[in-house]
């Protein structure tokens, strides 16, 4: 089918649907598709497999849930990581502008992980896009090719065989607090505001050895918390996660080291990357 889809979600019932998943259910796969999403709050789970797809947003979006790692659903098991996510995308190309994605759980110690934003999409594209969390608010697949717990990657895609994806991510902003922006994708994060509304680590990256990693350039790392230096910016998930940080500005609450080793793999942090480039630590 030739030419593209284009669909507006409206909740006072004046667009093509009430809410952004009846949109998306609309939309083949293989049929390019731009969504306009009015000014509102969401409460909705989305779970998207789109081979090209547009969401942009007019106004105040703010689409939002609140599943948390602990959970314990029916079969026993509890919900784990990867079936947390406010919002799944998976395909070819994303592209998404103008929205705040929120996973409201809570607090790592209390919920457990909480994904407000899960890509699995080859080319990602986000402008202006603000994701709320606490711990392990932006997961950007793939994931590790093998688990350390069992059914530790339980959810969408998880034996599919990995594969390489990037993101470039402009403007807005990321809030969390442990390990809240993670995975294995390729990813340029820039003049985006980067915040640690709990003690944690930023990033926990996993890619290969000859992938590039996570980059943030020209982006400001700020706080609401009243800490000195006990916040990290990095530790490695898997042993050769990178993390590059480019002319970036660090307040007061993030560690002049950066990195800290994960939890009993002192030994394996040199394989992985941590570099910082004409940054500057200050008090915002």
């Amino acid at each position: 089918m030739n030419g593209r889809y284009t669909l507006t979600v409206s909740k006072d019932g004046n667009g093509s649907y009430m809410t952004i998943q009846e949109a998306l259910d609309a939309v083949p796969y293989m049929v390019p598709a731009t969504i306009t999403v009015k000014e509102g709050i969401y409460r909705e789970k989305l779970f998207s497999d789109k081979h090209d797809l547009v969401i942009r947003g007019e106004g105040k979006v703010l689409i939002t849930y609140s599943d948390g790692a602990r959970e314990l659903l029916a079969d026993g098991w509890k919900r784990g990581t990867f079936r947390s996510y406010t919002a799944f995308f998976s395909g070819e190309k994303l592209h998404l502008e103008n929205l705040t994605i929120q996973n409201t759980a809570g607090k790592g110690c209390d919920a457990g992980q909480a994904v407000a934003l899960y890509l699995d999409v080859d080319e990602s594209h986000l402008v202006n896009v603000n994701l709320m969390g606490h711990q392990d608010t932006l997961f950007l697949a793939p994931l590790p090719d093998e688990e350390r717990e069992e059914r530790g990657f339980y959810g969408p895609r998880c034996f599919l065989p990995r594969k390489r994806t990037y993101t470039l991510f402009e403007g807005g902003s990321i809030s969390g607090g442990v390990d809240f922006i993670f995975g294995g994708g390729d990813a340029i994060f820039r003049n985006a505001e980067i915040i640690s509304v709990e003690k944690g680590f930023v990033t926990a990256p996993s890619g290969k050895k000859d992938w590039d990693g996570l980059t943030f350039e020209d982006c400001t790392f700020t706080s609401p918390l009243d800490v000195d230096g006990e916040i990290y910016l990095m530790r490695p998930w898997r042993d050769e996660g990178k993390a590059r940080f480019v002319r970036c500005t660090f307040a007061r609450h993030i560690s002049k080291d950066g990195f800290i080793a994960w939890p009993g793999r002192g030994d394996k942090a040199h394989l992985s990357s941590f570099l910082m480039e004409e940054c500057t630590f200050s008090a915002l």
